[in-house]
C-alpha cells in the first residue's frame, strides 16, 4: 500500500550548458570580425587598383609629348651643277615633311618656314602651312623647294664637292603649336628639325638623309 501511495515527481528540464552559448557567441563575433577584415581588404585592394589605374592613365594618356618634326624624303626634279672655276648649283625637288604626334589628342601647329643652307649660308626657304596631326598619327606635308648657290660668298668647298659628285645641304625649322587632351586641356609644344641632305650629282638622286 505504501508503494501505491508514493508520489511520482516529473523529471526536471535539462539545464542548458552556459559554456555552449558562450562558445556560439564567440564564434559569431569571430565570424563578423573576419568578414569585416575581408571587406576592408577588398576596399583597400580596390583603392590600390584605382590608384594604379590613375597612375597609368596619367603617365600614358595624360602625358604631354613633344611631336617629332622631320624631313621625310625628297624627290629631285632638276639639278644643274657647274664645276670650277665658277662652281655653282641650282636644284628643285619635292620635299615631304612629317609631323609625328604620339599624344592621345591632336596637335595643331602654326605656319612655319624651313631654311635650307649650304656651309651655313641660306640658299633657299620654303613655307610649311599650318595644319593638324591627329590622335597618335603622322601628318605628311609635301612642298616644292627651289635652291641655288647665288648667295654664296665663297665657293671653294662647293667646287670640291661638285668634283666629288656629292652635294651636302642642311635644313632647319621650328614648329610651334598646341597639344589638346580630353578636348579641354591644351599645352604649347614646339618641335625642332635639323636635317642633313646629301644628293648624288651624277644620278640626281638622294644619297642620304639624316635628321635629329
Amino acid at each position: 500500500m505504501a508503494e501505491k501511495n508514493q508520489q511520482v515527481y516529473p523529471l526536471a528540464p535539462a539545464v542548458a550548458d552556459p559554456r555552449s552559448d558562450e562558445e556560439s557567441d564567440l564564434q559569431s563575433k569571430e565570424f563578423r570580425r573576419k568578414r569585416r577584415i575581408k571587406i576592408a581588404g577588398y576596399i583597400v585592394a580596390f583603392a590600390v587598383f584605382q590608384c594604379i589605374v590613375i597612375a597609368v592613365f596619367a603617365v600614358t594618356v595624360m602625358k604631354y609629348r613633344t611631336p617629332k618634326f622631320r624631313l621625310g624624303k625628297i624627290t629631285v626634279e632638276t639639278l644643274v651643277s657647274t664645276p670650277a672655276p665658277s662652281p655653282s648649283f641650282n636644284t628643285s625637288f619635292l620635299a615631304q615633311f612629317t609631323v609625328k604626334n604620339t599624344n592621345f589628342g591632336p596637335y595643331k601647329f602654326d605656319k612655319t618656314t624651313a631654311t635650307f643652307t649650304y656651309g651655313g649660308v641660306t640658299v633657299g626657304q620654303v613655307d610649311i602651312p599650318k595644319g593638324k596631326a591627329g590622335f597618335r598619327s603622322t601628318k605628311k606635308i609635301k612642298v616644292a623647294v627651289g635652291l641655288d648657290s647665288s648667295a654664296l660668298t665663297s665657293t671653294s668647298s662647293l667646287g670640291t664637292e661638285i668634283n666629288s659628285e656629292v652635294l651636302t645641304l642642311s635644313t632647319q625649322a621650328k614648329l610651334s603649336g598646341k597639344v589638346e587632351l580630353m578636348f579641354v586641356m591644351k599645352k604649347k609644344k614646339s618641335a625642332q628639325m635639323n636635317c642633313t641632305i646629301k644628293i648624288h650629282l651624277k644620278t640626281n638622286t638622294l644619297q642620304s638623309l639624316e635628321c635629329n
